[in-house]
């Protein structure tokens, strides 16, 4: 499955039902925001759906920007231009209200690029990575002003190699799979001790 139909399913997979106008443009905005970033690879574009003063926090690894020259930086040096190929996004949930939007996904790559964004000074393992990821969008006419972005870097380090889980309360892929399917096992790392 190919990243734009991975982002074009979210909405066909997760409906958000009973949207005000209001909140619809608030939907088709942030989409528009993850086309440019994620299908088009487009700084230029991806900076246009946000106000002059928009700041974005990877909060894991405190990276990206606060106002447009930062971000522009940021983006072209450092996120978009070390996206994975085969980069996928799966919703979960979103929930929007009214100038606020906050999705529950699981981000899927090989890391076969550089990625500071996310893995600041690590070479590329070449391994495959799964983790759950929550973004939280603010909005201020009619266009984004900030993002913060959470996941957890423990379950990345693991699943790169670059962190035992033996040794420590922190597990890999389980977390992102888990997050997709409730159903599975809870309390594993309880049960080792």
């Amino acid at each position: 499955m190919d990243k734009q139909q991975t982002i074009n399913e979210q909405a066909s997979l997760q409906p958000t039902p009973n949207l005000t106008p209001a909140q619809q443009v608030l939907q088709e905005l942030w989409e528009e925001h993850l086309r440019y970033e994620f299908e088009a690879h487009n700084t230029e574009d991806t900076l246009a759906t946000m106000v002059e003063d928009a700041y974005v926090n990877d909060i894991p690894v405190m990276t990206g920007g606060v106002g447009k020259p930062a971000l522009r930086e940021f983006y072209s040096k450092c996120f978009i231009s070390q996206m994975p190929p085969d980069t996928a996004l799966t919703l979960i949930s979103r929930t929007i209200g009214t100038d606020r939007l906050v999705d529950e996904m699981v981000l899927k790559f090989t890391h076969t690029v550089r990625m500071d964004w996310m893995l600041p000074g690590i070479a590329p393992t070449l391994k495959p990575v799964e983790v759950a990821m929550v973004a939280i969008v603010q909005f201020r006419d009619d266009k984004l002003a900030h993002e913060h972005i959470y996941w957890d870097q423990a379950s990345v380090l693991v699943q790169l190699g670059l962190l035992d889980p033996s040794k420590l309360p922190v597990v890999g892929v389980e977390s992102a799979r888990k997050a997709l399917d409730p159903s599975l096992p809870s309390n594993t790392l309880i049960e080792r001790n």
